[in-house]
This record gives structure tokens, sequence and C-alpha cells, in this order.
């Protein structure tokens, strides 16, 4: 008996063993449980169906639960599906025993579903708007998501969800204009809390990576913060427009090429709006290629037509609406690099910028100062400023340092439409390219601005008012001002002094309205400039008690000596008439006088001229300026050797035309001395042998004159007059 109930009790006990190892590894098949499940789904929506097959059952004798499982199953909403791998979920064994079916939690598994249909069937389920822009922007991409959820006691949804899942292919179309392809990560998503890890996509030909995105939900916001990892991105100009608005820019960017690291964060709320963005970027510039609308020929004498920063590094942060560039690397404004510092940080109101530019193996001038960079030599400029908006640019520091060489700016106002407020002070100190020393300070104070030094070259400032081909004075002062001169040494040029440079000017409305400086020569010779202004008449003057060092910037006149100057100059609205007078002075070589006389035969008095010199009492020009059209209304130089009279136009840069007469001064006197009564008085009683002279035309363009000469008999009316005007005078 004993043997039978333990051999009964053995097999029971191997039944069992191998039925529950059958149950627990192979599991069985039914449809028992589904009715069960359904209901369950329904709980999370009544609309929501379920289509089952056969469930698997797998017993788990150590927790004592049975474990559920469904292949091939459907989920539906109204008319949507979702197609799913399986279901997976738990039953307590005491839940049974009692006959009461309570799922604790259930797994569900996707198969590769397309985002689209995900997102339509989201939208019938739950009435997001979020969900219809979704629709609308994703145009491919395929899901596959594991989801585990929690049911309470009473068999409700618990908000302890999990998500895990894998997106492949996805591509999103932001409103037609950027769209981002090949989109693949991972994703866990939680109630409040979405994590996204290796993120790879591609805008247009460019890879981008995100290694790791969280969202974290706060009552209605969602907290976004990640990194973001570029490959080389290259956007030629017809791309850069697409991302970045630049119509406030004054200038093209045609190229970009960087690499870049970038952590972000910002808060987003349920209607899409960003608030709180903070952006911390690490950037290789590898080239940006800007096109150069500058005029700064007089500057950089080998100036590029585009500007390059290549192998920069940057670092920008944005936080609360500031942006901050930190930068540094090469820069190619002319041939060879140059390098660049930069700082920027811009708010809403302002822009502050900090730039220092090391210039070594590369040319740098100041034109108008007569400066150069020696060869070779280490050049530093430094520009710190602030862009105030609606109100204008502080240029705090400008400086300029080369050795010794130093050009100090402070406080330079300009307003939007880029005219100066003022200056608060200008130091200079260098050696210019004449080996001169300048020294000079420039200062405002009140209304007044005061220009004081002890030596200042002016050679090239005179140079370039005598050759501007500006047509259009561009109004550079925003105010009018006075302007107080006190300077010990002025340079003319190199041989040419000038001492104690005192006086005043007075600017209005960009134009000098009054002025009147004086100073000495060397020898204590007087020169005087003034300007008068009442209305709109100008009355302008200069005299100076040595005329050559003012001649001789006329480089077609060569070998002029001794003389004074005195020049006079009536202007109303857009015309002035002028009258400039030169006194006892010679000359040895005017190209086209030289030419008028070895036509004229006269070989004598040209070989005089390029020899000591012909000697002229006085010679007086009248003449008026409109626009760019000056014309001559007579021209007479009376000399001892000869006597000129001509007049004509110039239009400038374009056309020369003069027509006139030539007298040797023998035929002069005895053409003058048969005058009766009035000749034997001036050059007494001489008898006429006939008179002789020339009349020519000079006429071409500047650099390709014609000149024709013709003899006369008879000296016209108006030369004699003109000549005995200027006799009686001397």
């Amino acid at each position: 008996m004993k043997k039978i109930f333990f051999r009964f009790f053995i097999t029971i006990f191997i039944i069992l063993f191998f039925g529950i190892l059958y149950l627990s590894t192979i599991g069985i098949s039914t449809k028992v449980f589904n009715s069960n499940i359904s209901d369950q789904i329904k709980k999370i929506d009544k609309n929501l169906n379920i289509d089952l097959n056969k469930i698997f059952l797998i017993l788990d004798p150590f927790q004592l639960k049975i474990k559920l499982k469904t292949v091939g199953t459907n989920l539906k909403y109204y008319e949507e599906q979702i197609q799913l791998e399986n279901i997976r979920s738990e039953v307590s064994l005491n839940s049974l025993l009692n006959k009461e079916f309570s799922i604790n939690k259930m797994n569900i598994s996707t198969k590769s579903i397309e985002i689209n249909s995900l997102v339509k069937f989201l939208r019938l389920f739950q009435k997001d708007p979020k969900f219809y822009i979704a629709e609308n922007i994703i145009k491919k991409g395929y899901l596959i998501a594991d989801i585990e959820v929690e049911f309470d006691d009473n068999g409700n949804l618990k908000d302890n969800y999990k998500i895990n899942g894998i997106v492949k292919d996805g591509k999103i179309d932001l409103f037609k204009r950027n769209r981002l392809d090949a989109i693949n990560f991972i994703f866990e998503a939680k109630k409040d809390k979405i994590q996204l890890n290796d993120l790879y996509l591609k805008i247009e030909k460019e890879n981008l990576q995100l290694p790791e995105i969280i969202i974290d939900k706060n009552n209605d916001e969602y907290s976004v913060s990640g990194k973001l990892i570029s490959g080389q991105i290259n956007l030629m100009e017809h791309r850069i427009y697409d991302y970045i608005n630049l119509e406030n820019i004054n200038f093209k960017i045609k190229e970009i090429k960087f690499l870049s690291e970038n952590n972000f964060n910002f808060s987003i709320n349920e209607k899409f709006k960003v608030k709180g963005l903070n952006i911390d970027s690490k950037i290789n510039l590898i080239n940006l290629e800007i096109e150069n609308n500058l005029d700064l020929k007089n500057y950089f004498p080998e100036i590029n037509e585009n500007f390059y920063f290549k192998d920069n590094q940057l670092q920008i942060t944005y936080k609360k609406n500031t942006i901050k560039i930190l930068g540094s690397g090469n820069i190619f404004l002319q041939e060879r690099p140059d390098k660049i510092e930069y700082k920027i940080i811009k708010n809403k109101e302002n822009l502050n910028f900090d730039t220092k530019l090391n210039i070594k193996d590369n040319n740098f001038k100041i034109d108008l100062l007569n400066f150069e960079k020696k060869n070779n030599s280490k050049l530093q400029i430094e520009i710190q400023g602030e862009h105030k908006i609606d109100k204008g640019i502080i240029l705090k520091r400008i400086n300029l340092e080369e050795n010794k060489n130093s050009f100090l700016i402070k406080d330079l106002s300009l307003s939007n439409d880029k005219k100066i407020n003022y200056i608060k002070n200008i130091t200079l100190s260098y050696l210019d390219k004449d080996n001169l020393e300048n020294k000079i300070q420039i200062s405002k104070k009140a209304t007044n601005y005061f220009i004081n030094g002890s030596s200042l070259n002016i050679n090239r400032i005179i140079n370039n008012l005598l050759n501007s081909k500006v047509k259009k004075k561009y109004k550079l002062f925003k105010n009018d001002f006075k302007v107080k001169v006190d300077i010990e040494k002025i340079f003319l040029d190199k041989k040419n002094v000038l001492q104690n440079l005192n006086g005043y000017l007075i600017l209005k409305d960009n134009k000098v309205f009054e002025t009147e400086l004086s100073s000495n020569y060397s020898n204590n010779n007087k020169i005087k400039f003034t300007i008068k202004t009442n209305g709109k008449e100008k009355i302008t003057t200069l005299f100076s008690k040595e005329a050559k060092p003012l001649v001789d910037r006329y480089k077609f006149v060569k070998g002029f000596s001794e003389g004074s100057l005195d020049f006079y100059s009536y202007q109303k609205y857009n015309q002035s008439n002028s009258t400039l007078k030169i006194y006892d002075f010679k000359l040895k070589e005017l190209p086209a006088l030289t030419k008028l006389l070895t036509l004229a035969s006269l070989q004598g008095i040209a070989d005089l001229m390029s020899g000591e010199g012909i000697r002229f009492n006085e010679f007086e020009m009248n003449f008026s300026n409109q626009d760019q059209l000056m014309t001559i209304n007579e021209i007479y130089a009376i000399g001892p050797a000869i006597s000129v009279l001509m007049s004509g136009y110039v239009e400038k840069d374009k056309l020369i035309s003069l027509r006139g007469t030539l007298v040797p001064a023998t035929t002069l006197n005895k053409t003058i001395g048969s005058i009766p009564f009035l000749g034997n008085i001036l050059v007494g009683k001489k008898t006429g042998e006939g008179v002789f002279g020339v009349s020519f035309k000079i006429k071409g363009p500047p650099k390709d004159l014609e000149t024709t000469v013709n003899p006369i008999k008879t000296l016209t009316p108006r030369f004699i007059t003109r000549t005995l005007e200027k006799i009686k005078n001397n």
C-alpha cells in the first residue's frame, strides 16, 4: 500500500513537474482570455478595438503568474488601424483561482509602422492640434515601438507608461523651405519625459548628429535640452538665404564652410511658443567668404574683391535674447593672411564689439596722412564700439599702433545714416613716408574743436583736394561747428615749411562757411587764406608772398621760381568767378608754351625758357567754374621777352580748348611805340618796322593735345589794349 501510494505520489509529482515545465517553457494557446483582454483595452477608450488570434500562455511558477502573449494583432480605432507584432501581459494565479481576471501590466510591440499612419491614428484617438501639424510636415518614416502600460486594481490605466522605440528613414518638410532627411534615432518616452538618443539626420546634403535630446514636461510646458554635432557643412549663397535672414545686412555672404558642436536648452508650451532659449556652440569656421562692398583701397592697397575668414575658432553663446560671439583666426583682406580677434555681444537694444587686426606680411597705409606701414613690421588695429539701435554707433576707441607710430581716436559718434555726430579726441604721433614727424591733437570742448600740435605734414591732404574727382561730396558731419587751429609747424612738402599756423574755420551744412588762417614761411613771408559767406555769396581769398610752393603742385609747370600769388574768388549758388594773379616770376618749362614757341620759329626764346628761364612781370587769369566746366575768360601774361593773351574752356578730365595770341616783346615795343603821343611817353621815339606775332589754338583731351600756330601781321585791338593797361599799372 505504501509502495502504491509512493508510486502514485511520484507519478503525480512527475506529471506536475513536467506539466509545469511544459507550461513555463512551451506554454499553450487558447482563446479563453480574448474577451478579457479586449475589455481591458476598451477601458483605455471605448472605441478602441483589438483583433486577437489565439493567446499563448506561459506559466511563471516562481512568481505564481501566467504570462499571456498574442501574435499578429491589429489595434483599431474607427477605420484606422495599427498592426502590432505582439501583446504580452500577466495574470496572477490567485486572481484566476478566485475567478477574477485581472491584468496588472501589458506590453505591446508594434510592427514597422509608417509614421504618418500612426499620426493619423493618434489624431483620431486624441484631438490635439500638434498631430495635425505633424501630419502635414512629416512626409516619410517608419517606427518600431515597445509600449509598456500598467493597470490599477480597478483595471484603470495608470499614467506610468513607458515607450521605447526606433525611428528609421524619417523625412520632414518644414514649410517647404528646409527639408530634414534620413532621420534615424532611438527614443524612450514616459509620462513626463522623452529622451532621444543617437539622432542622425540630413539637411539637404549636410549631416547632423544629436547624441541626446531630453524633453521634460513641467505643467503645461516642455523643457528641451540636447547636443547637436554637425559634420562639415558647406552652404553657398543661394542656400544661405534659405536658412538665415540677411535682409538688414548690407553685405553678401558668398560661402560658409564649418564644423560645429552645440549644447542647447529651451522651453516650449502646447502652442509651440519657444522661450528661454539657451545655446552654447563651438564652431570651427573653415571658410567664410564675404563680398567686399567697402572702398578701402586707400588703406589696404592690394585689397581683395571678397574677404575670407579661414580657420577661425568661434565660441557662440545665446542666452536671454543676448548673443555673445568670441572668435579668432586668419582673415584674408589682401593676398596674405592677417590675424584677427573679435568679441561681439548683441541684445535687443545694443550691439557691442571689440576687434583686433594684426597685420605683418601685408601692406597698410593711410593715404590722406601720407602714412605707410614698414615692410615686415607688426601693425595692430583695435576697434571698440557700441551700436545703439535707433541711436547710431559710438566707436569708443580706434587705436592703430606700429612701433612708435600711433593713431588714437576716442568716442567717435555716428548717426544711423553714418554721419559724424561728434569726436571727443584724436591723437596722432607718427613718422610719415617723407620721414617727417607728425604730432597733432584734436579735442572737443562744448561745441568747438581745437587742433593743436607741434608739426603736421599736409602735402598729401592738399594733393587730394586738388586731384579730387568727387562730383557730389558726401555730407560727412551731422552738426555745424567751429574749429580753432594752433600748430607750430606745417609742412607743405619736404622743402617748404610754415611756422605758427593760427586761425579758425566754421563749418555749416558740411561746407566751410567762414575761415581765416595765417602763417609765415621760414623767412617770415606771409601766407593768408580767408573765406567769408553772406547768404548765398561766398568770397575766397589766398595771398602768398611766395608763389612757388603752391605753383609747384601743378606737375606740368617746371622750373618755376620767385614770385608772389594773389587769388580772389566770388561764388554764388553753383557758379564761381575767380581771378588769379602771380607777380615777378621766372618759368623754365611749360610744355604747351614751349611747343608754341618752337612752332612759331621763336627758337631763341624757347631755348631761353629751357635754360635760365623767362621772366614774367605779371600773370593774370580770369575764369569761372560751374560743375565740371571751367570757362577761361582771359589769361594774360606779360614779360620782357614775351607776352601771351588767351581764352577758352576746360572740361575736367575730358577736353581742353584754348586760343590766343603770342608776341615777342621787341615787336610789342615797336608796335606800342608807333602809337601817337602815348607811344613816345611809354617806349620813346622809335619807328615801327611792321607788326609781327602768332595766333594759336590748343585743343584735345588732356593727354593728347593738338597745337596749331599761324603768323599774324596785325595785332588785335584787344591785345594792344590789355598791354597798355598792364604797362599803365606797372
